[in-house]
Formats: structure tokens, sequence, C-alpha cells
């Protein structure tokens, strides 16, 4: 899955889980400022990529930096599936 892709799917899981359009999604878009994201919508937001994209969440890795912006999210989401294919 490449950059594009994810960006797609988090588009369609963003859109979800906040139950609203999120038409365009701009990779310097603050998560929690920007789109409005609480801890609960995080959390619903990591479950939908965990079925969606097939991703392997580990805790231990999930920093608040992880969630800064769009960009930081999709690189967390890049490595973990680079990290599942490798496994």
């Amino acid at each position: 899955m490449d950059r594009a892709e994810i960006l797609l799917q988090l588009r369609s899981s963003l859109s979800e889980v906040l139950n609203r359009e999120v038409p365009e999604l701009q990779e310097d878009a603050r998560l929690f400022d920007d789109l409005s994201l609480d801890s609960t919508s995080v959390i619903e937001l990591l479950m939908s990529l965990e079925d969606t994209v097939g991703l392997q969440i580990d805790p231990e890795e999930l920093g608040p930096e992880v969630f800064r912006t769009v960009a930081t999210l999709a690189e967390y989401v890049e490595a973990g599936l680079a990290k599942t294919a490798n496994a």
C-alpha cells in the first residue's frame, strides 16, 4: 500500500469516525485541532485502520507525536505496514 492509498484510507476512516465527510485531507492538518478528534475517536480510528488496512497496533509505539498531524499518522501506518510485510 503506497502513501496515496494510505491517505485515502485515512480520509475514509476519519469520515466514518467523525460522522461527517472529510472531503480533502491535507497532510499538515492537525488531528485534534483541525479535525476535532478526541481520545475516543482516536481509539475508533485505530480500530478502523486495523480492520481496513491490516495494521497491527503496538500500544508501546503510540505516543502523542503519532497523532500530531495527518502526515505523522500516515508515517506510523506506513511503518506499521512495512513491519507487518517484513515479519
